[in-house]
This record gives structure tokens, sequence and C-alpha cells, in this order.
């Protein structure tokens, strides 16, 4: 049988691992707190469309030939907009209205583990099926490119679009 004086060192012992753990517990999630400031600071500015590629199921790559623009704030808004290069050469050339490319705008929230950012679809006059859901982009920055890569469900990229930030 153990005695008080065992019994409250085993109590001392519990509370005090009890205390470290509750800390390192703390510590990680203010340091993934700091992460995501990190990241939405990272994202926040206006970027230019460098390449817009596919990638078919049946392999190879296929260069879009796309122009665009995206903009993230601090508020947590974003908004993007891309056309064919082509377009204007294409609309000239008949007398019905033409459009093509993605016009939409949002809130964004991010997943750090998963690497993603949702883009929350508030308005897409060229695509309206999109208003309401997330547009999901699996995000990389690299040297001074921002990258956003779309995902089928069994995990395979089938388009990455590659963003330069406007200085």
């Amino acid at each position: 049988m153990l005695g008080p004086t065992t019994t409250g060192k085993y109590f001392h012992r519990a509370i005090t691992l009890s205390c470290i753990l509750f800390l390192a517990l703390m510590q990680i999630q203010i340091h993934a707190a700091d992460d995501l400031d990190a990241i939405k600071e990272k994202f926040i500015g206006d970027y230019e469309l460098v390449s817009y590629f596919q990638f078919p199921a049946s392999g190879g790559e296929v260069d879009m030939k796309y122009i665009g623009r995206l903009s993230y704030d601090a508020l947590g808004n974003m908004s993007g907009i891309g056309m064919p290069v082509d377009l204007p050469a294409r609309a000239a050339q008949s007398s019905e209205r033409r459009t093509g490319g993605f016009a939409y705008w949002g809130k964004v929230s991010y997943d750090l583990e998963q690497g993603i950012v949702f883009h929350h679809v508030e308005g897409s006059p060229l695509v309206p099926q999109w208003v309401g859901g997330e547009n999901i982009r699996y995000f990389e920055f690299t040297d001074e490119l921002l990258k956003l890569s779309l995902k089928d469900e069994t995990g395979r990229i089938t388009a990455t679009l590659s963003w330069r930030k406007l200085k």
C-alpha cells in the first residue's frame, strides 16, 4: 500500500506531466496558426498567368494557351479570370458572341496539411453551376511562381496553372 507521501509524489508527477503535455500542444497549435498566417500572407497579391497545362488521362500535356489574372486580398477574398489567348481573333471571325475561359470570385480557406486552397465560389458568370461550390486547388510556391493544380478523384493531377506575382 502506498503511503500519503508516495501518493502525493505520483499526483505531483501526473500534474507536472499533464502541464508539460498541455504546453507542448499549445506550442503546436501556435506554430500551426503561425504557419497559416504565413501562407495567407504569401498568397496576398495580384498574379498574372504564366502557363496553363492540362494532363489528359491518355498521357502527355496540352498547353491551353491562356492569359489571366488572379488576386487574393488580406480579407480572405479571391478573384480569378482567364481566357484563351486567341479568343479575340476567334470572336472577330464571327458575328456570334464568343466566350471561353473562366471568371469567378469568392472567399478562400486553406488546408495546410493537404496543401489545398479552397475557392468558395460566390459568383461565376461563365460557369454559373460553380456558384455555391468549392474550387479545390492544390498549391505550391516555387521560385517566383504560385502553382495551382487540379486533381481527379484518384488524386491524379489533371491541370496546373502557374501564376507569377505582379510587382
